[in-house]
């Protein structure tokens, strides 16, 4: 989306007239690419959905405290990173999975037919994703799949440009080692 596209958007939201309809246009630009990054780090369909809106809720509730500093993609992604990220730490915490019991169960899921398209190959990259750590796993995602900059990638997370680098380079060699071990 274009700066100017997003200005727009911005401007209507900020006008109690058109309020509204910003809001639409907003979830309308975002909601497809907000829930693919959620449903990959998530998996499930109906937790990806439910966290979508909540991104969404959340971006309406604080609006105002975004300054521009960032694109407005940027900021969403942030939000939705970080409830995908805080989800995950709480399915792991309430049902006091251990590491390799909640990775067991998330790989459940892709081998139930529908869950994810694509072939044995697919499925074979997406178990090995699915065993890097969170925090890994969606800088990969964000890298690889989204094709962020690092720069992008860093106001989204939060996270130095050297420390991305770092953790993609580690995400891609374990997913590497997994593949192989395959």
């Amino acid at each position: 989306m274009k700066e100017t596209d997003e200005k727009e958007i911005l401007a209507l939201i900020q006008n109690p007239t058109s309020m509204e309809f910003g809001y639409r246009q907003l979830i309308l630009v975002y909601q497809k690419r907000v829930y693919h990054i959620i449903r990959r780090m998530v998996l499930i369909h109906e937790d990806a959905d439910d966290l979508t809106q909540n991104t969404f809720i959340k971006a309406y509730r604080y609006i105002d405290k975004f300054h521009g500093n960032s694109s407005l993609f940027t900021w969403l992604y942030r939000i939705a990173t970080n409830e995908a990220l805080s989800f995950l730490e709480k399915k792991k915490k309430r049902f006091f999975f251990s590491i390799d019991d909640h990775q067991e169960k998330m790989e459940s899921y892709l081998d139930q037919p529908g869950n994810l398209s694509g072939d044995e190959i697919q499925n074979i990259l997406q178990k090995a994703i699915l065993k890097l750590p969170d925090k890994q796993r969606l800088v990969f995602h964000l890298k690889y799949q989204e094709d962020l900059s690092y720069q992008e990638m860093s106001e989204i997370t939060g996270t130095s440009v050297g420390a991305l680098k770092a953790s993609y380079h580690h995400a891609v060699k374990k997913i590497e080692e997994s593949i192989k071990s395959e």
